[in-house]
């Protein structure tokens, strides 16, 4: 469960940049595509959009194939990785969309 409530917070931070840009993704493999806009809205790097698509993968996986398959290593690098990729969008909007900001 703890990998679902981490992917959820990766997704809903890269659905605020999306927004933030004035975009939203299409229903239709909405987390993938939230996941690779990263790449145009923060300018995530290339290996970190790699490594939560790996663990949107594995999520899916668990969700709906088989359970226990995220190991506890991989659940703390995605709980590291949802809480940088929130500070890199707080920092982006801070710096790029200030009226869309509040003191977080």
């Amino acid at each position: 469960m703890a990998i679902k409530h981490r992917h959820n917070a990766v997704v809903q931070t890269a659905k605020a940049a999306l927004a933030a840009v004035g975009y939203r993704a299409r229903k239709e493999g909405q987390h993938y595509l939230l996941i690779q806009s990263l790449a145009f809205t923060i300018n995530t790097e290339p290996a970190i959009i790699k490594q939560l698509d790996k663990f949107r993968k594995k999520r899916n996986i668990s969700d709906y194939e088989r359970a226990g398959l995220v190991t506890e290593q991989e659940a703390e690098e995605m709980i590291a990785l949802a809480k940088q990729l929130r500070d890199d969008v707080e920092q982006w909007l801070r710096a790029h969309r200030p009226e869309l900001t509040t003191e977080i």
